[in-house]
Parts: structure tokens; C-alpha cells; sequence
């Protein structure tokens, strides 16, 4: 197992951290988190984030990078996931990725093939203005033109992406979707074992619809309001996250704590089936059936694959 970089992958709520934390320990390994939202320091509750106490006895790495008002693009996690990980190996330990972010987790074990496009700030400044003066829908349909599969995956809202998406086309002269669908020409940096967490559909909910309950008692709510009154502007990128996004919503006015509570539910269920449909495509994934396994169970089950098929491509 030494120089195999071990993933935990699968859909939001199937304890992929208590696993990871409890395959580290038997593994004298170390985490690099594979999740979007762990990075914004501040967003603890609505992330499900480790607790302080686990990461003190766990070492993790790319949890509380920047702040909910800077940007964390998929590049920037790719070079310092890969650091993390050479870094880990050189200490004789094991590395493991674990998260739900489909986009980092291929980033690192390949088959993303990221745009060599550094950001143009002279550019970026001149696309915010054309937003500013014309609409955020004047520069979607802009991107629609050049690049069609992108402007149809977004809202006009997301003005980081959009302005990411035409600047990649104007340095490149490529849309970013190409180097989506190019795939495949990364590599990783060592061995991946990649193993998926999965579970029945309805156990899935009623876990989703627990931790979602569970947030909400732990003060989810409170921290949203911290970090609006912080002056973290609810259209940033990491407001938009699930939980963050609908409970804004509630403080600011736009509806009830009850509908507010009902959205988290419904677009996490909705969030977890795109998960399944995005690891279920990458065939080097081992699937285990956690619905009726602890996180030590299924953790023994990950090293006795490990163990007994350790020349298997996963």
C-alpha cells in the first residue's frame, strides 16, 4: 500500500470522512480533503466539515484554505493536492483523497485535462464591466456562441464561471468544454486505489434528511448570519453551496425556515444522485455497500482489498 494514493469517494452523507479518518489510523495515513466547500474557512457547520478534535488527532490537509470571498479553482487544488501528496509519500505514510467533488478528485487521479490559462486580470476587468452595463445574460449568450455544452450547464448568476469559461476560450481559442471532453490525459501522481461508499437510495435520504436536522440544531443558521454580517455577499460562490444558499435565503427574508429547511433537503437528495451518475462513469471505482457497516467495518474492508488484490486495477 505504500506509494498507492487510496481514495474515498461517493455521494454526500455516506460517512466518506469517518471512514477516511478511521482508514487513517490503521494506515498511518494522512487526508487530503476532495471537497469543494471544506477549503472556505468559516464554513464549518454547513460543510460538514471534520470537528477540531478530529483533525487533531487526523492530520488533514486542503480543509480551511481561503476565505468565503476568494477563489479556489480546480487547478489551484490539483497543484496543492499533488504537493500534499508527494509530501506524504516522502514521509513513508499513505496518502488518502476524500470528498464528493467529482472535479477534484479526477483533477488528481487523471483523466482532467485542465486549460493551461492563467487569469487575465486586464480581461476579466473588461468582461465584469460588459456585465455591469449590458446584464450577466448579454455575456451567458456571448459564451453561448463559442461555447454552447458550458453556457448550457450555467446560471446567469454565476458570473465567476462564465467570465472563467470566455476567458479560457479567448487565451486558448478553445472552449473549456474541450478540455473536458478531452479527458484522460492526465496522470495521476502514484498508484490509485479508488473506493466508492454507497448505500440504498432510501437509506441515503433519511441520512441526508438527519444531518440536514442535525445542522440546524448544531447552528447552521447562526452561522450563516455570521458570515452575511461579516459582509460575505449571498451570490458568492461559496454562498451558493447547499445549506449556505437556502438558509441566506431565510435570514434575508425570501421565505421560511420550513421552506428554507425543505430546499437544503431536496437539492442535497438532488446533489447525491449527480454524485452517483459522476463516480458510476469511472469504471476504476470499487464499490462498497456501506448501508449496514460502521465506518471501522468498512474501513477493514477497504485493507483487506487492498491486501488481497493489491495487483487489481480498481
Amino acid at each position: 500500500m505504500r506509494g498507492t494514493l487510496v481514495g474515498i469517494v461517493g455521494p454526500t452523507a455516506t460517512g466518506k470522512t469517518a471512514v477516511g479518518i478511521e482508514l487513517a489510523k490503521k494506515l498511518d495515513g494522512e487526508i487530503i480533503s476532495a471537497d469543494s466547500m471544506a477549503v472556505y474557512k468559516l464554513m464549518d457547520i454547513g460543510t460538514a466539515k471534520p470537528t477540531l478534535r478530529e483533525r487533531a488527532e487526523t492530520a488533514f490537509h486542503l480543509v480551511d484554505v481561503v476565505y468565503p470571498d476568494e477563489d479556489f479553482s480546480v487547478a489551484e487544488f490539483k497543484r496543492c493536492a499533488e504537493d500534499a501528496i508527494q509530501d506524504i509519500l516522502r514521509r513513508g505514510r499513505v496518502p488518502l483523497l476524500v470528498g464528493g467533488t467529482g472535479l477534484y478528485i479526477r483533477a488528481v487521479t487523471g483523466g482532467l485535462n485542465i486549460p493551461k490559462a492563467g487569469p487575465d486580470p486586464e480581461l476579466r476587468e473588461r468582461l465584469k464591466s460588459e456585465a455591469a452595463d449590458l446584464g450577466n445574460e448579454h455575456l451567458l449568450a456571448r459564451l453561448n456562441e463559442v461555447d454552447p455544452v458550458t453556457a448550457s450547464r450555467l446560471h446567469p448568476n454565476d458570473l465567476k464561471r462564465i467570465i472563467r469559461a470566455l476567458e479560457v476560450y479567448e487565451l486558448t481559442g478553445f472552449p473549456i468544454s474541450h478540455f473536458h471532453e478531452t479527458a484522460g490525459t492526465s496522470e495521476a501522481p502514484c498508484a490509485v486505489r479508488p473506493f466508492g461508499l454507497t448505500m440504498s437510495r432510501p437509506a441515503l435520504y433519511e441520512r441526508i434528511e438527519r444531518r440536514v436536522d442535525e445542522q440546524i440544531e448544531s447552528g447552521l443558521i447562526e452561522e450563516v448570519r455570521m458570515l452575511l454580517d461579516k459582509g460575505y455577499k449571498a451570490d458568492l460562490p461559496s454562498m451558493r453551496g447547499l445549506g449556505y444558499k437556502q438558509i441566506a435565503g431565510y435570514v434575508q427574508g425570501n421565505y421560511s425556515l420550513e421552506e428554507a429547511v425543505f430546499l437544503v433537503k431536496r437539492d442535497t437528495r438532488r446533489f447525491a444522485k449527480r454524485q452517483f451518475t459522476w463516480f458510476r462513469a469511472d469504471n476504476r471505482v470499487y464499490w462498497i455497500d456501506v448501508e449496514d457497516l460502521s465506518a471501522n467495518e468498512t474501513a477493514e474492508r477497504i485493507i483487506q482489498l487492498l491486501e488481497s488484490c493489491a495487483d487489481m486495477s480498481l
